[in-house]
């Protein structure tokens, strides 16, 4: 890999079993690289990279990649997911945004769904928002269990038993996902409540916008600091070895893509990728079919 740039990811990753307050996370830090320009730069090369190891993921097929997305509305997802897999070939990454269950969805256990979407061994798969909404919209929300499928043994007890038993499944659930060689990252993009009032007001602002805004942006903006505890206790349950939580500073774009971009092209590295090799037979069948064309006038 060609990065010139790598940003120090330890104020970033979630160390398993932390307890974690948001408040020890600024939203706005842009530490470690020398503004925008530079962000571009460092963004430019690690998507050239990103495309270099998407190469090799794919022509391997020996390990697949999960990334995962969750924030607050208007945090930037779209934004850093087009910017990230700009140069990735797009027949090696799927992106699944993960709306409100459907009807079939909710009558099965709720890690049913993304089972069906995990990434085949040499391809990337992007969830845009995940399970994880489970332990989120449904925690801050949890009349919206009255139409899910819970457990017998769950039934009647004590909400924080569910939540503990949920955490405790999605870390089993990724530990087997790894175990099968998919490599898992997790991105929560931490934005301020201040930031989000002024991408709300740019989209009421702006005509060719007005459409990004929905009115259930204005009334979960209400459930602020219910959120902020939701995504606490689930990172603080949720971010291990195997598969870390990473809270990436979401008030400058700029800063958040090249960051995003960063740890994924870093844990592609680790992978240690290799172009596979051709049989004997098929080396000598090169040899010769090179022959061929250089005999060519």
């Amino acid at each position: 890999m060609k990065q010139k740039h790598r940003f120090n990811l330890t104020p970033f990753e979630v160390k398993p079993n932390q307890i974690v307050n948001l408040k020890d996370y600024n939203p706005g830090y842009t530490e470690q690289i020398e503004g925008k320009k530079h962000s571009k730069e460092t963004l430019r090369e690690d998507i050239e990279d990103l495309a270099r190891a998407q190469e090799l993921l794919w022509a391997s097929k020996e390990n697949s990649l999960l990334i995962i997305f969750q924030a607050m509305d208007a945090a930037g997802k779209d934004g850093t997911i087009k910017h990230v897999i700009s140069g990735i070939n797009p027949q090696g990454c799927d992106v699944f945004s993960f709306k409100a269950p459907t009807e079939e969805e909710r009558l099965h256990h709720f890690l049913w769904r993304p089972q069906q979407y995990l990434p085949p061994r040499g391809k990337i798969a992007i969830f845009n928002r995940s399970y994880y909404e489970e332990v989120l919209v449904v925690k801050v929300h949890p009349e919206m269990l009255t139409k899910e499928w819970i457990p017998h043994h769950l039934k009647g007890t004590p909400l924080d038993e569910l939540w503990q038993s949920r955490y405790r499944e999605i870390n089993e659930f990724e530990h087997r996902v790894t175990r099968n060689g998919v490599s898992v990252i997790k991105f929560f993009l931490h934005l301020s409540k201040n930031e989000q009032k002024k991408r709300f007001l740019k989209r009421l602002n702006s005509p060719e916008r007005q459409w990004k805004f929905s009115l259930s942006d204005l009334n979960e903006r209400q459930y602020w600091d219910d959120y902020q505890k939701a995504f606490e206790d689930m990172l603080s349950a949720t971010s291990t070895y195997e598969a870390p939580w990473y809270v990436i500073p979401a008030d400058n774009k700029w800063f958040m893509r090249a960051l995003v971009a960063d740890i994924i092209t870093s844990r592609i590295e680790k992978m240690k990728l290799k172009p596979p090799k051709v049989s004997k037979e098929m080396a000598k069948a090169v040899e010769k079919i090179k022959k061929q064309f250089e005999a060519e006038p």
